[in-house]
């Protein structure tokens, strides 16, 4: 029997939004084109945004906020083993295009915080990396499909792994 279309009203998601618009032309996108397209899909703060970094001492990886005082000398008393979260000279830069376009460059690795003061996003990120991680982002994929949700599949930096990003047509608690 053919699959049953899974019903949540309480969502409208944005299955055009997930689709770049047809180009007029052949070639690839503008570089604003790109940032557009970034922005449209995965919004988020601009108020704040993480960055990725990797100890060189124990290639341990993770994500933080970006700091504009990051390693200025006087200001910054990180490299003294202070945590940044209790920092007074903290200084958090706004999430702009050109940060999205040095993401898009492979010049730095941008997060979006996704989650808005109100707590509702216009994106859901599922993360798979169990030891089933491949058959469980498939079933995942093709029941967005099926249902006609916008979402994307990607593999992990790692190669170990995936994340599905789900668009949303509107701000979702």
């Amino acid at each position: 029997p053919p699959a049953q279309r899974l019903e949540l009203p309480q969502f409208q998601y944005a299955a055009a939004a997930a689709r770049p618009a047809p180009a007029s032309g052949v070639g690839p996108l503008s570089k604003e084109a790109k940032v557009k397209l970034f922005r449209r899909l995965f919004q988020g703060r601009d108020d704040v945004y993480p960055v990725r970094w990797q100890s060189q001492n124990t290639g341990k990886s993770g994500y933080s906020p970006a700091c504009a005082n990051l390693w200025r000398p006087v200001v910054c008393k990180k490299n003294q083993g202070m945590d940044c979260n209790v920092c007074s000279h903290r200084l958090y830069p706004p999430f702009t295009d050109d940060v999205i376009t040095r993401h898009l460059e492979g010049k730095i690795t941008a997060g979006v915080y996704p989650v808005f003061g109100d707590d509702k996003c216009y994106f859901l990120a599922i993360d798979f990396d169990d030891e089933d991680w491949r058959d469980d982002a498939r079933a995942v994929l093709q029941t967005c499909t099926q249902n006609n949700l916008p979402a994307a599949l990607e593999i992990s930096r790692s190669g170990e792994g995936a994340h599905l990003w789900l668009f949303l047509a509107n701000p979702t608690p």
